[in-house]
């Protein structure tokens, strides 16, 4: 669990450099203070509580790059830029020339 781990450091040092204790920050998002000091120790928490202090450090926007929305490839952009019908086609019609074509015992 190195990567909790690592990201419980970052925490420790965004809440210092904003000089918040924890009961601080715990009360800023409104989480327990057993919360912050699991979340900096690289303990397991819920991601409703990791949010929660995202927010209150002023680092929510920082999930966009943890998770970087989705593109749509050329062929799903085509879709979704189509236009839909607005008209009908023309019908074709029908082959009445008197040189249709016939089976043999027809003749």
């Amino acid at each position: 669990m190195a990567i909790v781990e690592e990201l419980g450091e970052r925490l420790l040092r965004h809440r210092l450099n904003q000089n918040l204790t924890q009961k601080e920050l715990a009360d800023e998002a409104g989480v327990g203070l057993n919360t912050v000091y699991r979340l900096e120790r690289g303990q397991s928490t819920q991601l409703s509580n990791l949010i929660r202090i995202l927010r209150a450090l002023k680092l929510i926007s920082n999930l966009d790059a943890l998770v970087p929305e989705t593109t749509f490839s050329p062929i799903e952009q085509a879709k979704l830029k189509k236009e839909e019908r607005k008209r009908a086609s023309h019908r074709r019609k029908k082959n009445t020339s008197s040189t249709s074509w016939k089976w043999d015992d027809e003749s």
